[in-house]
């Protein structure tokens, strides 16, 4: 099943959402430059949803959006460093 992914700049992440319902988030912090670096230092799924592949449609998403706006990724977060590892046509959003 996949759930839409979704920029809360007000909340400064990405939620992952079913509806009205959200199933985890990727905080991230923007740090200004040319192009601007999304620093993600924290990734949840609520508990009851884990084992399920959530955090890897999250994180997907989320990268899609940073390709997609022309920024790069710093990743602080461990899950977020281990998806773009995991991920060698992504590398180039690294900061």
């Amino acid at each position: 099943m996949t759930f839409e992914v979704i920029d809360r700049p007000d909340r400064q992440r990405y939620e992952l959402v079913d509806g009205d319902r959200v199933l985890g988030f990727a905080d991230y912090r923007t740090q200004p430059g040319d192009p601007p670096v999304l620093v993600f230092p924290h990734t949840v799924i609520e508990p009851a949803e884990r084992g399920r592949g959530l955090g890897a449609q999250l994180v997907a998403g989320a990268m899609a959006d940073v390709r997609r706006r022309g920024a790069r990724v710093h990743p602080t977060c461990w899950y977020v460093a281990a998806w773009l590892d995991e991920h060698p046509t992504e590398q180039d959003l690294l900061a």
